[in-house]
């Protein structure tokens, strides 16, 4: 038998084609007999051969199929070889090889991960490479079931996550409509850290926020949820608007995994009747305002955005508002989306003309047009948008 950096196949055999197994054994003469076993039964088998433990460490694991692995080793004794041969190569389907009087320890083997075992001396080639199939097949049957568990535990924390990003408004004024939207975009199983939320005030004045933790995965989520309930509970406490951003980067310091995390954030405080409202923006795209069949997106200067600067200001704009209007806030995921096939970006020129198209017709009905919005947005980019977008649209109704 070849050194365990070769790997031989027998007379016959696709080398592409062929399973590729690590012989690990000690002894020459039982190593022999696998070989002369397996070119018997004519299977396609390209057979390696390791003497140590060590040595089959050194080989390129990842290359092979399976291990055929000896439970008697100079460097490693029963189930202690299996544990180190399974850290090695935890995809590597194992197939023990055990003495006749040692037949417990193969059951014992499987019970610690390996996917069958044979005893020497009792196995003819047929029944070794039949064996030798199904440990792959068995193995790969494995990794399969962990992936789909693993896909549906991170499909029930992403149900967790999106109940905490995207609540319930709490907003009882009969006059005002609020539809909102959020589409995870395509590149991700996890949501990103985009949230939004309104809340109303004894006092009749209505809340709402919208805002983007930099980056994406389950920390950015877990801390989109933490802003947005931080920032329910100021608002509910009736901190004054304009402490809550401040409030909001403290929590944000303190909670942020890296220092280099940050925040966008577009609050708007809405007065009660609806003349006017106070729209503060921390880093954040500017809402854009719909009203007598056009749009118009507003000239508010953000202020930074949160987790940047220790001592930052952000000041109000004060928006009047006519008796009848449309206030749409959103996520620059929307914004990110290209045109035209190439490298342009739709931007905020582009989206207030798509906010424009898909008001015709569907301006008495905000749900639909958010998710118009969406949609027309994802076919110029030519499919799904690539970052996650959430839209929260405001309207008033005489």
């Amino acid at each position: 038998m070849e050194p365990s950096d070769a790997i031989r196949a027998p007379v016959g055999a696709d080398r592409a084609a062929a399973m590729r197994v690590l012989l690990v054994e000690d002894d020459d003469g039982d190593a022999l007999i696998v070989e002369e076993e397996l070119e018997l039964s004519s299977a396609q088998v390209a057979l390696g051969r390791a003497r140590t433990l060590a040595e089959a460490a050194a080989a390129d694991l990842a290359s092979y199929d399976c291990a055929l692995l000896d439970l008697n080793l100079p460097d490693a004794d029963g189930l202690d070889g299996l544990r180190r041969l399974r850290e090695l190569a935890p995809e590597l389907a194992v197939l023990v090889l055990t003495g006749l009087d040692d037949e417990r320890r193969g059951v014992e083997a499987v019970a610690a991960g390996a996917q069958d075992y044979l005893v020497k001396g009792a196995t003819s080639g047929v029944l070794l490479a039949r064996s030798l199939r199904y440990a792959v097949e068995r193995r790969r049957a494995e990794l399969t079931q962990q992936q789909l568990s693993i896909a549906r535990l991170e499909a029930r924390e992403n149900a967790r996550l999106e109940r905490g990003l995207l609540p319930e408004p709490l907003v009882t004024d009969p006059g005002l409509e609020l539809a909102t939207h959020y589409r995870p975009g395509r590149r991700r199983a996890l949501l990103g850290g985009d949230f939004f939320d309104a809340v109303q005030r004894p006092d009749g004045t209505v809340h709402t926020v919208i805002g983007d933790v930099s980056g994406h995965g389950p920390d950015e989520a877990a801390l989109g949820v933490l802003l947005r309930i931080a920032w329910r509970t100021l608002v509910l406490a009736d901190v004054p608007a304009a402490e809550v951003f401040a409030r909001l980067q403290d929590v944000l310091v303190a909670e942020r995994h890296a220092d280099h995390v940050f925040t966008t954030v577009c609050m708007v405080s809405l007065a009660p009747g609806g003349g006017a409202a106070e729209v503060r923006l921390a880093g954040h795209p500017p809402p854009i305002l719909l009203r007598d069949g056009r749009t118009e997106a507003l000239a508010a200067a953000p202020g930074p955005p949160l987790g940047i600067l220790d001592d930052a200001r952000w000041p109000a704009f004060t928006l009047p508002l006519p008796a009848v209007w449309s206030l749409l806030l959103y996520t620059d995921g929307v914004m990110d989306g290209r045109v035209g096939g190439g490298t342009a970006r739709l931007g905020d020129a582009g989206l207030a003309e798509v906010v424009s198209a898909a008001q015709g017709g569907s301006e008495d009905r905000p749900q639909e047009l958010v998710r118009l919005v969406v949609e027309r947005a994802e076919d110029l980019n030519g499919g799904p948008l690539a970052d996650d977008v959430a839209l929260v649209l405001m309207a008033r109704r005489p």
